[in-house]
């Protein structure tokens, strides 16, 4: 459940985006009568409609999102916050300009900013936030958490590339569909791997460090 709670900003994209691409003139009509309706009255080009209302929806959702977790748990994840600055900031210049580029920029600038906050902590102050989030359930070595945490900044760092190539080659429609299909299968199959190769160590103790005193 709480998989599909986080997706539910993203799906609510692709829902509203695909309900859209065959109704633009009405779609062209409804972001009028939405904006003129705080005043600010504006006309959208209707075959940049669908794109243009799933960019308001997916504002609206993130906003209810982290409100909701707000209510609920009492404290958002910095990340959270992160991805709600850059929806609102990129998305809103997307509906202000007509131009879909911004928010098709979304993904690759979050996705970098985790693969920068993974190395950074790593390199710079000596804490592994894979670690930290999967220890309780792994008891690895050292060396394997530092291989851990490169590899989801590699793979954060890919998707983010990935992202911005189908993007700026490929029609919305297309970017639309990998957004959510094509980024949550790269996850699930970058996750798979992970468990594969990390099942040794689940149940085994961490190897003793070369200064751990040996107890009699």
């Amino acid at each position: 459940m709480k998989f599909l709670f986080d997706l539910l900003p993203v799906i609510l994209f692709f829902a509203t985006f695909k309900l859209a691409e065959g109704r633009k003139e009405a779609t062209a009509e409804l972001l009028g009568s939405m904006f003129g309706a705080i005043g600010l009255s504006a006309a959208f080009p209707p075959d940049q409609s669908p794109i243009l209302l799933a960019t308001v929806i997916v504002i609206l959702a993130t906003v209810a999102q982290i409100a909701w977790v707000r209510l609920r748990h009492g404290k958002v994840d910095k990340m959270l916050w992160i991805s709600l600055g850059l929806v609102v900031v990129l998305g809103g210049m997307t509906i202000a300009l007509r131009d879909e580029t911004f928010i098709k920029w979304k993904p690759t600038v979050l996705y970098w900013i985790f693969a920068v906050v993974l190395l950074v902590s790593a390199t710079l102050f000596g804490k592994n936030l894979i670690r930290a989030m999967l220890d309780a359930q792994i008891d690895a070595p050292d060396h394997v958490w530092t291989r851990l945490n490169l590899a989801w900044a590699i793979f954060f760092a890919s998707m983010g590339a990935a992202n911005l190539f189908v993007a700026l080659s490929f029609p919305t429609d297309i970017w639309v569909n990998f957004k959510l299909f094509g980024t949550m299968g790269l996850m699930f199959a970058f996750v798979l791997a992970q468990g594969f190769w990390l099942n040794r160590y689940l149940g085994e103790p961490t190897a003793k460090k070369p200064d751990q005193p040996e107890h009699h």
